[in-house]
């Protein structure tokens, strides 16, 4: 196969060069030459064509549509993340901290897939299943990794490759229905001179992937690097091209993992999936609230529990703060919360409700290592600010949402029924939220749960004085 010219071409003004050189010759700017692939000059079908059907305009009313179909990966989890499961000719990307358990959960899922796909009646001897493409460790690390977690006797399909037209060429003659590429950044294509993990490797394989996966039906897992500020690496083009962006956080110190979704064109986006690692791999955690919750025996003076929604389903998460006298310029310290708008609570604080903590430290912390994004949290921020300023606990089965305006007032947080059924399930017994959020009269689902509504941050600090 002859290899085709590459040339370098300017981000900012699209000039190019035949050779990579450190400032542009055309506009003059330092490191914007990108190397891509040359068009040649005979006509040649391009190789995205196939996938650029010649369609004519039809009314949306006039199309049929029905809902995709989803394989089960056995992992109810990742599933959940997925939106149900695997797509058929998807393109899922999943990112994460070296180390965190990208590799573990795929090899999990995978052989799971395999051994559903082996049972289905009238797959046996044919081409399918799976395929795991490695190109970090060869074959006889990722069997070891397969024995550790005790996946004996798995017949996952494993290829040890990082030249991109020879895995393409084994999709091609296998026919998987569900492949990951472990990862995208160690694979190269022989048309491009640049090493493996630049920008033009990347986007370049990522592409041909991509088409591989929407020809063939085979459903495409690439695992990417994560920069040193947590971002995917590579260029951005990268999110876009997928059908499905993951994202594993957690701290590598502690045995919980979360999967968020970040893109999803087949599910709801910001959904979470909670996982334990154990001695035999990932395992999901059906009830993640207890893990944000902390065992105290009796309350604490600063803790205050929160009901949060990540995507469809309702966790419960304790907010802790401590407030001590601080120096001539007191710290702002929020873990998991946004430390802006730590600032902005204080000053409503202060303003509408008379608490003052000028002259303190005030460090604010989701416990458990989960990152809540949503303003409904300002409340029980502001509820245990109150609380571990005067050295007052709340009292026990307390709970409280909602979010806070800079006039003072309470706004409802979107959902409130099913973040209340959430709280009574699990045995809470007072809850101060927004009016709006207050549920309808006699209705079961609340058995034990008393709910106060409240209008204005001062009437919900005088509420927690009184109980």
């Amino acid at each position: 196969m002859a290899k085709e010219k590459t040339l370098f071409t300017c981000n900012e003004c699209g000039g190019t060069s035949p050779k990579w050189l450190g400032k542009c010759p055309h506009c003059n700017a330092w490191n914007t030459l990108i190397e891509s692939v040359a068009e040649s000059a005979a006509p040649t079908k391009n190789r995205f064509a196939s996938l650029a059907k010649t369609a004519a305009v039809t009314a949306l009313a006039d199309i049929e549509a029905s809902d995709v179909e989803r394989t089960p990966t056995g992992h109810d989890e990742l599933d959940r993340v997925l939106g149900g499961g695997i797509v058929e000719g998807g393109v899922v990307l999943i990112g994460g901290d070296p180390g965190i358990g990208k590799s573990t959960l795929l090899l999990q899922a995978l052989d799971s897939l395999q051994r559903a796909w082996e049972a289905a009646p009238g797959n046996a001897g044919q081409r399918g299943g799976t395929l795991y493409v490695t190109g970090e460790e060869s074959g006889a690390q990722v069997a070891l990794r397969a024995r550790r977690l005790g996946l004996d006797g798995s017949r996952v399909n494993v290829l040890a490759e990082i030249q991109l037209e020879k895995i393409l060429a084994t999709l091609d003659a296998h026919r998987p229905s569900v492949a990951v590429i472990d990862s995208i950044q160690t694979v190269y294509s022989e048309q491009l001179t640049s090493a493996p993990g630049s920008v033009a490797q990347v986007r370049e394989c990522a592409a041909h992937l991509t088409r591989a996966a929407k020809a063939s039906g085979t459903a495409i897992v690439l695992v990417g690097h994560v920069t040193k500020e947590g971002a995917l690496a590579g260029p951005r083009v990268l999110e876009h091209m997928v059908d499905t962006v993951l994202y594993f956080e957690g701290d590598t110190h502690s045995s919980f993992r979360l999967i968020r979704a970040i893109k999803n064109r087949f599910g709801a986006v910001n959904e979470i999936g909670v996982f334990a690692m154990t001695e035999k791999g990932l395992k999901g955690v059906s009830n993640p609230s207890a893990i944000f919750l902390s065992q105290h025996s009796e309350p604490v003076p600063g803790s205050c529990v929160m009901v949060t929604l990540e995507g469809t389903r309702p966790m419960l998460v304790e907010i802790q703060a401590l407030v001590d006298t601080g120096g001539p310029s007191p710290r702002r310290l929020s873990v998991g919360l946004d430390r802006d708008r730590l600032a902005m609570l204080l000053a409503v604080l202060h303003r509408h409700a008379g608490v003052a903590c000028m002259d303190q430290d005030v460090f604010v912390n989701a416990v458990g290592g989960v990152r809540i994004s949503e303003p409904a949290a300002d409340l029980a921020v502001m509820l245990a600010i109150t609380s571990s300023l005067r050295g007052k606990a709340l009292p026990k089965g307390f709970i409280a949402f909602g979010e806070v305006g800079l006039a003072g007032e309470v706004r409802p947080a979107p959902r409130g029924q099913e973040r209340l059924k959430e709280a009574a399930k699990l045995g809470f017994s007072q809850a101060v939220v927004p009016k709006a959020n207050l549920p309808k009269k006699n209705d079961k689902a609340f058995e034990g749960l008393t709910v106060h509504g409240v209008e204005r941050i001062e009437e919900a600090m005088e509420l927690a004085r009184s109980l």
